[in-house]
């Protein structure tokens, strides 16, 4: 059994799955790796539907609903129009590169998923240091965009995607911390671990942990309201502005499968994961996975976007110094207090969080959390 450090022992207890199900080593990666892919198609295709659909209604209008019942098939229809589009390369472009972008893109969202519990022990792989594999795979991703604006040879795309690279580095030092502070209290860094030790869900225990995670890690795949890369001035869409046919699409793609990766691990690492009474584990957290994506578009539909000086502003005023008050805080909790009642810690640390939160909003009144840049207002 593992045993949490404020020493209280699981009492939950689920039938885990063999290691190696549903074989040997070779039928293990070919099974799982099959599965994983099918997931991410399926799941990328369900949310783009799904948010158009739920932004429709939230925004008071209909969304997609002429192919197939309900508008089902319209992604579908998408993808098919995409696949029969000329693929376009600039004359000055560097091929290799501007080839190469959309998969270097890509197949980090996919990897991510390879540490993710479906189960008790139903995962690709179950490495002891998963949490340290999902900080370093999900920046690799920002190494695919600058190869898009590099090699396509157009100075606008170059812009575009190093403030990418820019707000990635700024936004991936708060996901870090938050993460740290589950680990603190956990003591593994396996996902699966994270998820056994959650008598009671992390987004209570750590509450100001996972909202800075949430909005964390919204700002660093480019979800709104930071999505800057669809600013006003980059109306053509930023570093894939060079981009057309399936490579377009893949990009595309990797903003919902990213979207899919971080609902998938604010499940695991916040809301206890496959856990849950009477349902199978895996359908669990499938809902909540589901859940999760459903507040990213609804934080989409209603909050305004920010300029690129409040972004970084955001993060290195607000939320870097938040997530190291919140690590300190879950440190001295750990060593100092071990036998307090994890109620008692789901209390204290809610008041903490509120007590920040207005710190906050009063010093950005007084005008330190305000950036200006120029004589933009």
């Amino acid at each position: 059994m593992l045993q949490n450090p404020f020493n209280s022992a699981l009492s939950y207890t689920a039938t885990a799955v063999s290691p190696d199900w549903p074989g040997n080593f070779w039928a293990h990666w070919i099974v799982w790796s099959i599965f994983i892919i099918v997931f991410i198609l399926m799941f990328v295709m369900g949310f783009i539907w799904f948010e158009r659909r739920a932004m429709g209604r939230m925004q008071a209008r209909l969304g997609p609903n002429r192919a197939g019942p309900f508008g089902l098939l319209q992604p579908v229809a998408d993808a098919l129009k995409v696949l029969i589009k000329e693929d376009i390369i600039p004359a000055f472009a560097d091929k290799p590169v501007h080839f190469l972008a959309p998969i270097v893109t890509f197949v980090p969202a996919m990897m991510i998923f390879a540490v993710i519990p479906f189960q008790n022990g139903a995962l690709l792989a179950d490495l002891n240091i998963g949490v340290l594999y999902i900080a370093a795979i999900s920046s690799v991703s920002s190494i695919g965009i600058f190869m898009a604006g590099w090699g396509s040879n157009n100075k606008y795309t170059l812009l575009s995607a190093m403030r990418n690279v820019a707000s990635v580095v700024s936004y991936e030092i708060p996901v870090i911390l938050s993460l740290a502070s589950v680990v603190l209290v956990v003591g593994s860094i396996s996902l699966n671990d994270i998820v056994l030790a959650q008598n009671i869900p992390f987004i209570l225990m750590q509450p100001l942990a996972f909202l800075i995670f949430f909005m964390a890690s919204s700002a660093e795949i480019n979800r709104a309201p930071f999505d800057l890369l669809e600013a006003d001035s980059e109306i053509v869409a930023g570093f894939h502005t060079e981009y057309s046919g399936m490579k377009f699409a893949l990009f595309y793609l990797v903003e919902y499968a990213e979207a899919l990766a971080m609902a998938a691990i604010v499940s695991t690492v916040f809301l206890s994961g496959w856990r849950g009474p009477l349902l199978p584990p895996w359908l669990w957290l499938l809902i909540k996975v589901v859940a999760v994506f459903f507040v990213i578009v609804w934080v989409r539909t209603t909050v305004p976007r920010v300029r690129i000086d409040q972004l970084m502003a955001f993060s290195w005023k607000f939320l870097f110094p938040a997530a190291l008050i919140n690590l300190l805080i879950t440190a001295a909790q750990v060593l100092f207090w071990p036998e307090a009642s994890q109620w008692i810690i789901v209390v204290i640390n809610i008041a903490i969080m509120v007590v920040l939160l207005l710190a906050w909003s009063r010093l950005f009144k007084l005008g330190w959390g305000k950036v200006e840049v120029g004589t933009i207002r």
